[in-house]
């Protein structure tokens, strides 16, 4: 393969665990934005961006009710090129536009999923 060739391909897109504390006393903000972020994210899901989401709680959830969640962020599986991509596209979201995510803190890791089951 040529120079030129190699050049003008896009960077290969791999998946990604990545993990996004939220910050402290963003409680009533995430749960004050969280019908934004979850209109936000469709086109990321819908472009296979996002390959799996959600919230991670510092206890097992005692209702369905989510102002009773005890939030300590959230986890993304995520298909990117780079690290750089992947806080782009974080940072645009209304969790880290709002103060909810403190994206700074942010911690990714190249996956390499042995398996995935449906429920």
């Amino acid at each position: 393969m040529s120079t030129t060739a190699a050049a003008s391909e896009a960077p290969k897109k791999i998946e990604w665990l990545v993990v996004i504390p939220d910050r402290p006393g963003a409680h009533e903000k995430r749960l004050e934005v969280r019908p934004q972020h979850f209109v936000g994210i469709q086109a990321a899901k819908e472009s296979g961006l996002y390959q799996l989401g959600g919230a991670i709680l510092n206890d097992p959830p005692a209702s369905d009710d989510p102002s009773t969640f005890s939030f300590a962020g959230s986890t993304i599986v995520i298909r990117a090129s780079s690290r750089e991509e992947i806080l782009e596209n974080l940072r645009s979201d209304i969790y880290a536009v709002s103060g909810v995510w403190d994206v700074e803190k942010a911690q990714m890791w190249p996956l390499l999923c042995a398996f995935r089951t449906q429920k």
